[in-house]
């Protein structure tokens, strides 16, 4: 069995300190804490559903609740910013700041209508997991983050990330995923486009 420390291709490893926030002490295992998880996924998708039509979600507090609400109740650092360095991501002491240009940028772009849907999605997904905010969660969380986005903002329909299969594991899907933001990294945006479905809109 993998263990709860060890991640699948491209993802973040968590650091000791970090592993000390899990809420529950009898996880030993990858596969019983991606359940644990997704049960509180599930609980968040639900909020996320019945939350106020009204609330500003291109905004910092709105970014770090959401987390908090699909992972608070497995970590105890749910929805605080990251304190540590990552094989990945901003310095630490940048998350505000580029979290909050992002954010502007995005609002920017549905005011002016700067990006057809996808591609103002595919974008805004793409540097709310370069700038990685939290210690883990960040590719779920940026992932309802922009379907939210899409919706909200947009009124456009989620994405189909997974399209059958499970991200959470390595697979060919996964690889699409893991490749399509590196090349969005080098500000090469297709492979990103044909992954959200960019390519089918009209």
């Amino acid at each position: 069995m993998t263990g709860i420390g060890e991640e699948p291709g491209g993802a973040t490893p968590l650091d000791p300190d970090e592993l000390q926030g899990l809420k529950f002490a009898h996880i030993t295992t990858r596969g019983e804490l991606n359940e644990l998880e997704q049960a509180n996924i599930t609980q968040g998708l639900r909020w996320l559903g019945q939350r106020r039509t009204g609330t500003d979600i291109l905004d910092a507090a709105f970014v770090r609740t959401l987390h908090r609400r699909l992972f608070g109740d497995v970590w105890q650092w749910a929805g605080a910013f990251r304190q540590t360095g990552k094989n990945l991501g901003v310095d630490p002491a940048r998350i505000g700041e580029q979290l909050r240009i992002l954010l502007d940028d995005a609002r920017y772009w549905t005011k002016h209508e700067t990006y057809p849907p996808l591609e103002a999605a595919a974008r805004f997904h793409h540097r709310l997991v370069q700038i990685h905010c939290f210690a883990n969660g960040n590719g779920r969380h940026a992932r309802i983050m922009t379907d939210e986005f899409l919706r909200h903002c947009h009124d456009h329909k989620p994405i189909d990330w997974a399209a059958g299969y499970d991200l959470m594991k390595d697979n060919r899907r996964r690889d699409q995923y893991i490749a399509a933001l590196k090349a969005a990294d080098g500000n090469e945006y297709g492979p990103l486009l044909t992954f959200a479905g960019a390519a089918s809109q009209t």
